[in-house]
């Protein structure tokens, strides 16, 4: 459903909620580093989210990117929106051109409820709330620690 620059900017999005703050900047080569992800890729995506205002940056000594207040505020739609549009949330699970409430596939009705709630969570949760669910969950953003 999303595009893998989505979720590799969401997951760098919350890498840096973790890992950063205004006092521990990160490289864009760090993080690449730690998520698995081609290195060109991802920077050009973080000074993307860094031009949108989504996450901050600093060049320079001492320099890169990390979260301050008003980025943790944010939600995970605002991602959505700017790297796939918000689109991506209309396109049909099996790939018809026209597929809605009124004109459904034959698996609408099992994955519209799921769209729903999914794109609730991601406008209603704030990258904090991701933040604190992943430090209380031990949900991971990469297996690059685990071997696997």
């Amino acid at each position: 459903m999303l595009s893998q620059a989505c979720k590799y900017a969401i997951r760098a999005l919350l890498y840096l909620g973790v890992e950063s703050d205004v006092d521990n900047k990160i490289g864009s080569q760090k993080i690449a580093e730690e998520l698995e992800v081609p290195k060109p890729f991802l920077a050009q995506l973080l000074r993307n989210l860094a031009t949108m205002k989504m996450i901050s940056s600093t060049k320079g000594p001492g320099g890169g990117f990390y979260l301050d207040e008003s980025n943790l505020q944010k939600n995970i739609w605002d991602v959505i929106e700017i790297i796939d549009g918000p689109q991506k949330f209309d396109e049909c699970y099996l790939g018809l051109q026209k597929c809605d409430d009124v004109h459904p596939c034959p698996v609408h009705h099992l994955h519209s409820p799921f769209k729903k709630q999914i794109i609730s969570d991601f406008k209603e949760k704030t990258i904090s709330d991701y933040i604190d669910e992943i430090k209380t969950n031990g949900t991971l953003l990469s297996l690059k620690h685990l071997g696997i």
